[in-house]
């Protein structure tokens, strides 16, 4: 009994130590994992997500250290513990409730051991358990012998080591994350567009002079065969022109400055995407939805219906990009962006393949995931065709 009293509160704090180390180094591996779950949840913007994103591991590695101390450990260390597993908990019920017991990764170990949320909030009330033990068991040092500073060292220490290891660019950022683009006007002025190159320049000179050409009818006659004809103009020298048709493409919107502008450089070649109809794709290597998404917009590439297209590959798996290319049938201009900066491109809570069809910056079309707004080619198909 008495060797039961020794190593009991011991094995605890070791239980606690390892489940809190546990926690905190699986959440790093991959980082951006965690961060978007707090974005998805709404805990917090792209903005803040990395940073708080470490600065929470780095309080779960310092509670780790912690645990296995006496200072402060039964007056700050086991109730402050205590009140985050609480609050998680808080958490996870409303999550139970929104969308049920056992849909989804909690994300307390990361994607290193997935869990549910009702397995977390029953994970949660054991360890509440062991602590509520160890702060009937343990004692602080004497009065006068704790010492703060140890507490605080552990936690900066903690901290730097995250943003040391996983250093973040800690740039301003705007929020993009949602699909509202802002409204300032680009003085660019939209050009005409005849789509059709064929025609000569002696044939390009006819259409400039048309009118005073039909005014001089002793120099050209006009015979209009049907009002959808094109015109057949005879001139004294019995050559005959066939005159095709201007296709004129509508201006379309008003012009927008889209959260793609800044992105400019695709394979070296200088683009404009908020200028004219583009699609815009927002894609990961090794997805196999992203793949069967580009393949699918080949097909429309093929038919003669799709616009300029460019990807934006997430930073991950690029090695996959010649794969992926053979497998969509064509290779598009593309460029790849760091992990977190693609997911506020695609937008909170979005998932991928993400195609997004804008004209003049404005999106038209935007799809995404694999669930009620995937990529949908005859409805992408039907919209290019307005």
């Amino acid at each position: 009994m008495e060797a039961v009293k020794k190593y009991l509160p011991w094995t605890a704090r070791i239980i606690i130590f390892g489940l809190f180390m546990l926690s905190g180094i699986a959440k790093m591996f991959p980082l951006w994992m965690f961060e978007k779950q707090m974005v998805d949840l709404g805990i917090a913007s792209w903005c803040i997500a990395p940073f708080l994103a470490r600065l929470i591991i780095a309080l779960e590695l310092a509670i780790a250290i912690a645990i296995l101390q006496n200072h402060y450990v039964r007056k700050l260390v086991i109730p402050i513990t205590i009140a985050l597993l609480i609050a998680f908990n808080i958490h996870l019920t409303i999550e139970m409730v929104k969308h049920g017991a056992m849909n989804g990764n909690c994300g307390c170990f990361g994607q290193f051991l997935p869990m549910t949320p009702l397995e977390a909030f029953i994970k949660n009330i054991v360890v509440i358990g062991i602590l509520v033990y160890l702060y009937k068991v343990l004692k602080d040092k004497p009065k006068g012998q704790n010492k703060f500073s140890y507490l605080s060292i552990m936690y900066l220490g903690s901290a730097l080591f995250m943003f040391m290891a996983f250093a973040h660019d800690a740039k301003p950022c705007k929020d993009e994350g949602d699909r509202i683009q802002s409204e300032i006007p680009n003085n660019q002025s939209e050009p005409i567009l005849i789509p059709d190159s064929t025609l000569t320049k002696e044939s390009s000179e006819v259409l400039e002079e048309e009118n005073d050409e039909i005014a001089n009818e002793e120099s050209v006659k006009t015979i209009e065969v049907e009002a959808d004809e094109p015109k057949i103009e005879i001139k004294e020298k019995d050559e005959v022109e066939l005159v095709k048709p201007i296709v004129v493409e509508p201006k379309g919107p008003a012009n927008k400055t889209s959260r793609f502008a800044s992105y400019t450089n695709f394979n070296g070649a200088k683009v404009n995407l908020d200028q004219g109809k583009q699609i815009v794709c927002l894609f990961a290597a090794g997805c196999d939805h992203c793949q069967d998404a580009a393949k699918e917009l080949t097909e429309l590439h093929n038919a003669g219906i799709l616009p300029s297209l460019h990807i934006i590959f997430m930073d991950e798996e690029t090695f996959k990009i010649p794969k992926f290319f053979q497998k969509a049938g064509k290779q598009y201009p593309y460029t790849v962006v760091d992990i977190p900066k693609f997911w506020q491109l695609l937008g909170d809570g979005s998932l991928t393949p993400g195609v997004i069809y804008m004209w003049n910056g404005n999106i038209q079309k935007y799809y995404q995931g694999t669930e009620a707004e995937k990529f949908n080619k005859a409805g992408l198909e039907k919209a290019l065709k307005k």
